[in-house]
């Protein structure tokens, strides 16, 4: 089944890291790539542009609008996504544990769906 991982971190302070911090986070995830690139796991995946280069499109009272920035106010913002194929679910979770994102804001693990509506 595929997963969707999605990553959550606060960009102001991930960027109040020093550089040394910063490198360790890196090398984690790089660890963690080749692990699963390794194991067949890894779909694909992407680091997102930081939140202020974002734009949220949505309906207020009958009418689309956009507006800049993320939908939500709030510190944490989607900062990239992962796409494993893995056994299980648990599988899933373990990996999202892993990622060092998980420490300083959040994982979110998902299951994706086909386009029949079932799960993949």
């Amino acid at each position: 089944m595929k997963y969707l991982l999605l990553i959550y971190n606060n960009p102001t302070s991930m960027a109040a890291m020093s550089k040394d911090e910063q490198a360790a986070i890196f090398g984690e995830v790089d660890t963690i790539m080749g692990e699963l690139t390794a194991s067949g796991e890894l779909v694909g995946g992407q680091a997102l542009a930081d939140p202020s280069q974002t734009r949220t499109v949505r309906t207020v009272d009958g009418t689309l609008t956009t507006t800049d920035g993320p939908f939500a106010e709030a510190k944490e913002a989607l900062a990239g996504y992962l796409i494993v194929e893995c056994d299980t679910v648990d599988r899933a979770t373990e990996i999202a544990r892993r990622w060092p994102d998980a420490k300083y804001g959040a994982m979110e693990v998902r299951p994706i769906m086909h386009t029949t509506g079932l799960e993949m």
